[in-house]
């Protein structure tokens, strides 16, 4: 049976490098951000005619192994590997946006396969398990630096505040917001690309540097204070759009302290053509230096946004409040990813808890697949 995912892309609002555990295992770290309604779908087929190959992997190469060690992407090879998986597969992986946009697509593709794997298998898992071992997945198979609210946002769903601390756990915080607040973030914000992809693992590598030297300690803290206050702004309800576009202005003069990567004088000339246009504000996403950026404008703004940033492209983005689904087979019994009705709470209720992230399959041998 043909077995597909959806796993939504993410913003991540404030906080970012908080999140890395050279820094928050010293000081409070906390991020708040959202998934997207852009996505990235994964497919497999267990493949059970006659091939001349045992596994197939479709994205923007085409391959055909006999052997999951041949397999050249790195995410699907580790996770076959790593689980044992033998079964021959046809897998197939579609995206809305391009990768190496800063939205977190690595993390948005590790979450969605092991989603795969897990429901294909019948092993579901469930979202906390997900982003769990999407993490080890991408910081221990993979050795990439990284950190840890990617695969939380894209597993998750929702607006969410995750808290570190120095004992390597963290706390999720889903936000409430009230319908009017909801339609009027969904109705404002756009990503404009800026013409240049990025490869994350290398700025973040030396951002990582940066933290561990701690001569970036003084903007991550203050991005840190600036979570409460976006939670504050969110949940207080009104007209959220000006007052959220002015503090993504400041955290984006923060952030571009944090290295020499994270922007250049082409970046730097798009965001004043963006505020020219009549954006709010807005900031690039992920560790930067190329990418995505999202702006707050109002609605009737936005063709002059399109004009001010042409031939580049602008795509309207909304919320997404499922996370990382199950979407074929429809209703399969072992998923506990379907979405969930209502859109007034923007995640799911899970309890303020803490989940230890230091060795996120210390129990593997009880919730392998």
């Amino acid at each position: 049976m043909l077995c597909t995912t959806r796993t939504p892309l993410r913003v991540s609002l404030f906080g970012g490098g908080t999140d890395y555990p050279d820094y928050f295992e010293r000081a409070p770290g906390a991020v708040i951000g959202f998934s997207v309604n852009r996505y990235i779908y994964i497919s497999a087929l267990i493949l059970t005619a006659w091939q001349a190959y045992n596994y197939r992997v479709a994205y923007s190469t085409l391959e055909h192994t006999q052997q999951v060690e041949d397999i050249q992407h790195p995410i699907v090879r580790e996770v076959l590997r790593h689980y044992g998986v033998c079964e021959r597969l046809d897998v197939n992986i579609l995206s809305d946006l391009p990768a190496s946009g800063g939205l977190g697509s690595s993390s948005a593709f590790t979450v969605g396969f092991v989603n795969l794997i897990s429901n294909m298998f019948e092993r579901p898992l469930t979202k906390m398990e997900l982003a769990r071992k999407a993490m080890f997945v991408e910081q221990e198979l993979l050795q990439e630096n990284v950190g840890v609210q990617d695969q939380l946002h894209t597993a998750m769903g929702g607006v969410n505040r995750f808290d570190f601390d120095g004992k390597r756990r963290f706390r999720m915080a889903p936000l409430h917001l009230d319908l009017p607040t909801l339609e009027r973030l969904n109705s404002s914000m756009v990503l404009v690309h800026t013409g240049s992809p990025r490869k994350a693992s290398n700025i973040a590598l030396e951002q990582i540097g940066a933290i561990k030297a701690g001569r970036s300690d003084q903007e991550l803290a203050q991005l840190y204070g600036m979570v409460g206050t976006a939670v504050e702004v969110l949940e207080g309800g009104g007209d959220v759009v000006p007052e959220l576009g002015l503090m993504l202005r400041e955290a984006w003069a923060v952030k571009r302290n944090l290295s020499a990567s994270v922007t250049n004088p082409m970046i730097d000339e798009l965001y004043a053509r963006c505020l020219r246009a009549g954006a709010y504000g807005g900031k690039l996403c992920g560790a930067g230096g190329g990418g995505f950026m999202l702006m707050l404008i109002e609605p009737e703004r936005r063709m002059a946004l399109e004009a001010a940033v042409a031939p580049l492209p602008v795509i309207p983005i909304e919320i997404d409040v499922h996370g990382s689904t199950l979407i074929h087979p429809i209703g399969s019994p072992w998923s506990m990813h379907a979405p969930r009705r209502g859109a007034a709470v923007l995640a799911p209720s899970f309890p303020r808890h803490g989940i230890d992230v230091r060795d996120p399959l210390a129990q593997e041998e009880a919730c392998a697949f």
